[in-house]
């Protein structure tokens, strides 16, 4: 038994999740992927209870480190969250036949998204570690740069940030105002929003003399959103939320999108083009990574 997978608490025994990993077309060298993917979001941490049954549009994304990608073939690349990998959509369509087929979160039963998404099939990625300037992601958290893990994250969606400037001030403005979402839960519950970078941001951005720790700073400080752009009812859970974190919530509060901007994600991924990806978060969850074994 791997895990227990919530909601309806299956046992995710290493036979299932076989099983589940065939059903989605993986090959066979593929099961160590699913199976550190299936541990990580049975996390407490990852919240995978609230994560499976909210009317949220909330869905796992997962993104794979290390030598692993270049063995499994991977897209780190051009169009590396869209078609056309075998890896790539295989291993993210049997995390979630492993989360809905053993966790028993079908959809209009235990599933109650309002929406859902279309990651709900799958969202699946490997991060481009060739042309990331800084750290890669598995490297930041604490491992070897040759050793192979995955990292799962609660995605309520991706919204396309496109700036042709050269200009890195400019680059962390822009984006630091499009993480601006008064209906979202990254600034109701403190969350952990993701950027990805295209690699054209990233070394501009390196060039520019920002490190990953001060894109992460400068990103926390200046995409701080007046509470007065909430409803009032939204204010009103932001207050019950955060009020241990921020104290008693005015119109003129400015919100951070996450409780400390160690929460801001980065990962470099995809190619060419004046083109990063914002991830906003379900805000109740936190990132879990797991070696490959």
């Amino acid at each position: 038994v791997i895990a227990l997978v919530a909601p309806g608490f299956g046992h995710a025994t290493v036979e299932r999740i076989a099983i589940n990993a065939v059903m989605a077309g993986c090959k066979p060298d593929y099961l160590p992927v699913l199976i550190a993917a299936v541990e990580a979001v049975c996390s407490p941490e990852f919240n995978l209870q609230a994560i499976q049954t909210t009317t949220n549009p909330a869905t796992t994304w997962l993104v794979v480190n290390g030598p692993i990608v270049r063995q499994l073939e991977m897209n780190f690349g051009l169009n590396c969250l869209g078609q056309g990998n075998w890896a790539n959509a295989t291993l993210g369509r049997a995390l979630r036949f492993c989360m809905q087929n053993i966790g028993r979160a079908l959809p209009g039963e235990m599933d109650r998204a309002t929406h859902g998404q279309p990651g709900k099939y799958l969202f699946c990625c490997a991060e481009n570690e060739d042309q990331n300037p800084w750290e890669p992601l598995h490297v930041e958290r604490g491992l070897r740069r040759e050793q192979s893990a995955v990292t799962v994250m609660a995605a309520e969606g991706t919204t396309n940030i496109n700036t042709h400037s050269k200009n890195a001030e400019e680059i962390i403005r822009a984006i630091s105002m499009s993480m601006y979402r008064p209906a979202g839960n990254d600034y109701k519950a403190g969350g952990e929003p993701w950027m990805i970078f295209g690699p054209e941001h990233a070394q501009i951005l390196k060039e520019g003399g920002f490190s990953k720790a001060e894109v992460k700073a400068r990103l926390w400080e200046e995409s701080k959103m007046p509470v007065s752009l909430m409803s009032e009812i939204d204010m009103g859970r932001a207050n019950h939320e955060r009020r241990a974190e921020l104290g008693e919530l005015t119109r003129e509060t400015l919100l951070p999108v996450s409780v400390k901007a160690s929460l801001i994600g980065i990962i470099v991924a995809g190619g060419p083009g004046t083109h990063s990806v914002l991830v906003s978060s379900f805000g109740n969850s936190r990132s879990v990574m797991r070696t490959i074994r």
